[in-house]
């Protein structure tokens, strides 16, 4: 029999743990995963001579028999966007809550890094896979392909419609309604809009949702105060080089997100534009700086914990389900947009 000593110098097996404990190592395998043939007596008996030799199952030969291997892969455009953090925080604690682990990867807006992101996941044997499309992402056949490879997969936020599988994301065009109509009642009356890429439907459902508030509110759109911003605090601050530039410019403007929004407000400030006395800026995200910065920002929450949430669990069911002949493609779950009023949408003076 080894000692405790020498199988602490090695990878302890079930078969270390079953010698110590004069069992067979099939009794000591029903033991560790809880089956109710073994006697609960026994069952502790195995579960503390594990942890008193620091046994640790081998993840990878577990999921070779079983399929599975309780992880799954996320990709997020950017990790220093508070928003895709909060929503990792809503997946790792669901998915924790249901035995799984996380492997977390940011593509930079890049699409080879979210095809790297894809490759990696599948040399790790995941059991599914969460995303959020790259705003520079035009072609989706890297997508395409884990859907004929039978591999579950879930957008949130940033989604495809050309690729058919479950997806969560915010009402966009109802919070961009919402944004731009809150503008409207505070006064402003020349409401512009700073955008973001336009092939990703995130940002043109909120273009429309700004220019659906115009029209029923009796105001002409005007294409001169769309700005075509590329989701940064730089395009925000040329956005507001340009709207100053214009003959009659705007009084306010409902940016695509809050970087973006966060650019526009330094630039008007560099301008000496006083916020929100002559103009008015919402944005979209409610990112932790949004109450920090001078005026603070109003924005658009998108529950992002509750979108976290509901992903994993949609690709969970996705997992559950890949083998059976239960279609769960066209699940889409819309979340609702809450406006968060702060002093930059405070209204004109």
């Amino acid at each position: 029999m080894h000692t405790i000593a020498q199988i602490l110098t090695n990878r302890v097996t079930i078969h270390d743990i079953a010698r110590e404990l004069n069992l067979t190592a099939a009794t000591v395998s029903r033991a560790l995963n809880n089956n109710p043939r073994i006697s609960t007596e026994t069952t502790q008996l195995v579960q503390d001579k594990a942890d008193q030799l620091r046994y640790r199952r081998d993840k990878l030969a577990s999921s070779l028999r079983s399929g599975q291997s309780h992880t799954i892969g996320v990709i997020i455009p950017s990790a220093q966007i508070n928003f895709f953090g909060s929503v990792v925080h809503g997946i790792e604690t669901t998915a924790s809550e249901n035995g799984y682990s996380i492997i977390l990867y940011q593509s930079e807006e890049k699409t080879a890094i979210e095809k790297k992101a894809i490759d990696t996941f599948l040399s790790a044997r995941v059991d599914g896979i969460l995303a959020s499309i790259a705003k520079e992402t035009v072609n989706f056949s890297h997508y395409a392909e884990l859907k004929k490879r039978n591999v579950p997969l879930v957008f949130f936020d940033r989604i495809n419609d050309d690729i058919e599988t479950p997806s969560v994301m915010i009402d966009d065009y109802k919070g961009a309604f919402i944004a731009t109509e809150h503008l409207i009642k505070k006064g402003y009356k020349n409401i512009g809009h700073v955008s973001g890429p336009l092939h990703i439907k995130t940002f043109s459902a909120r273009l429309n949702g700004y220019k659906e508030a115009l029209r029923a509110n009796g105001i002409d759109f005007d294409e001169a105060f769309v700005y075509q911003g590329d989701v940064s605090i730089e395009s925000g601050k040329k956005a507001a080089d340009y709207y100053l530039s214009l003959e009659s410019p705007p009084d306010a403007a409902f940016a695509v997100e809050d970087f973006t929004a966060l650019g526009l407000i330094k630039g008007l400030k560099e301008h000496k534009i006083k916020i929100p006395d002559e103009f008015g800026v919402v944005g979209f995200a409610n990112e932790s700086f949004d109450e920090h910065i001078t005026p603070s920002l109003s924005s658009i929450d998108q529950q992002t914990v509750e979108m976290g949430k509901e992903a994993f669990n949609l690709l969970k069911s996705l997992i559950k389900t890949r083998n059976c002949n239960v279609m769960l493609d066209h699940n889409h779950i819309v979340l609702e947009p809450i406006l968060l009023c702060r002093e930059s949408s405070a209204g004109k003076k």
